[in-house]
């Protein structure tokens, strides 16, 4: 099922096992692949230590993408990309090779046991938050950043 209109999308990237750069850098390039999909931008890499979660640093990034696809095949091509890069779910917050996370759907609101938009966590989180202004800035607020402050993230 096909969106009508382009509608601008941000997707949080994240990884902290195996080559990670490269999966990250892969995982890019795969999205800007996807069918109906042009990919406008991407942040820095940033690292931070796991959010709730064990394992080594994670490096994280977010893409702006403009697409035809719906939310839902769109959630479904990341997950085919996270399966391409040997993405496991043991428990929650594993260490993992690849996550993808749908964070914006143009100006949508969806709440499915499948995909909830705006993700729930995002505006909890620096990894997200810093990454996200850089390519947008007008998507986060001041007040939003301070909230985070506490939470270490170095831009590589």
């Amino acid at each position: 099922m096909m969106a009508r209109e382009l509608v601008n999308v941000y997707a949080g990237l994240g990884a902290n096992l195996g080559h990670v750069r490269q999966s990250l850098d892969a995982a890019i390039l795969a999205i800007g692949k996807l069918p109906e999909t042009l990919l406008v931008g991407r942040s820095s890499f940033y690292q931070s230590a796991p959010f709730q979660g064990d394992g080594p640093d994670y490096i994280n990034a977010v893409v702006h993408l403009q697409t035809r696809l719906n939310a839902v095949d769109l959630l479904r091509a990341f997950q085919r990309i996270e399966q391409l890069a040997g993405r496991e779910r043991p428990y929650r917050n594993a260490p993992r090779t690849l996550d993808i996370d749908l964070l914006l759907f143009g100006h949508g609101d969806i709440q499915s046991p499948a995909l909830q938009v705006p993700h729930p966590r995002m505006r909890e989180r620096a990894f997200v938050l810093l990454p996200l202004s850089e390519l947008a800035p007008g998507l986060v607020t001041k007040h939003e950043l301070r909230n985070v402050q506490g939470q270490v993230v170095n831009r590589l």
